[in-house]
């Protein structure tokens, strides 16, 4: 199995946060699963390579080509796949990957995360997303999910194509437990429209 990690790039951030991403992904290498990553060596992106790297797991880095020269890149990845841009690198993420953790992060970690949530309610993939809610971090953007279910802009059905953890154990359960929940947004507009019509 292939677990793509989306997460921050910060060394600032609270250690929490990059212990729990570093043993999380040495759980998973000891699993036998490879990861799929942004290629970066630092934050939770560095901290989710280097538990893998210590339990010898396979590490796919992918990366736009104009991060070489920055000194950015984990520099163990088992194979580093460089793309043209940011765009690629996102589309290479999510084809390999067969499951997408969500950990800690900022402005690139929503970015990535809404958008293998949009394509699964698209029914383009099928495959788990699961938030780590490490420290309640992401509290309000699941607050934020909640608003837009209250005002219809989202279904309530669309929570369920993701799921929330606030520990290892309760994230692996979720993995070993995942069941795939069909959903197609204009499937639901259609019947929406018939009932307004009807």
């Amino acid at each position: 199995m292939n677990i793509c990690i989306f997460g921050s790039s910060s060394e600032i951030i609270d250690k929490e946060y990059l212990d729990t991403a570093e043993h999380l992904a040495a759980t998973f290498a000891k699993r036998g699963y490879s990861l799929i990553f942004g290629a970066g060596k630092y934050g939770v992106m560095g901290a989710s390579a280097r538990g893998a790297f210590s339990e010898g797991g396979k590490i796919i880095g992918v990366a736009p080509k104009f991060f070489t020269g920055m000194q950015v890149l984990y520099e163990n990845c088992t194979e580093l796949i460089y793309t043209d841009t940011m765009r690629e690198r996102k589309a290479i993420m999510e084809d390999k990957a067969d499951a997408f953790i969500i950990c800690a992060g900022g402005m690139g970690t929503f970015e990535e995360f809404f958008e293998v949530l949009t394509l699964k309610q698209l029914d383009r993939h099928r495959k788990p997303i699961i938030i780590y809610n490490v420290k309640g971090y992401y509290d309000p953007m699941l607050a934020m999910l909640e608003n837009a279910v209250d005002n219809r802009f989202m279904t309530d059905d669309c929570k369920r194509l993701f799921t929330v953890a606030s520990s290892e154990e309760e994230l692996i359960a979720q993995l070993d437990g995942y069941t795939s929940y069909i959903y197609n947004k204009y499937d639901y507009l259609m019947d929406c429209k018939g009932e307004q019509n009807g």
